[in-house]
């Protein structure tokens, strides 16, 4: 598993990583916070073998129902999912 995250992850990003990390095996994960620290807002690149012969709707799915508890305390979600 590589990351190309630049900065250190809070502990709430932690804890949405390791969720994704647990599910997908990504060969590329990516979760950022990107309303300004305060948790609401957030950007995720999931790339999963997981995800082959699946369009682009059902791996945004699968992440969602992952994250449903989590994304709904979130006003945004900036979602990238990519087959590996």
């Amino acid at each position: 598993m590589q990351s190309t995250t630049s900065h250190q992850m809070g502990e709430y990003e932690s804890k949405i990583y390791k969720k994704l990390q647990d599910e997908f095996d990504p060969v590329n994960l990516q979760v950022q916070d990107v309303s300004g620290g305060c948790g609401s807002m957030f950007a995720i690149l999931v790339e999963s073998p997981k995800f082959k012969g699946l369009p682009m709707i059902k791996q945004h799915r699968l992440v969602n129902d992952i994250l449903k508890d989590e994304i709904k305390k979130w006003h945004g979600l900036q979602l990238k999912t990519k087959s590996a």
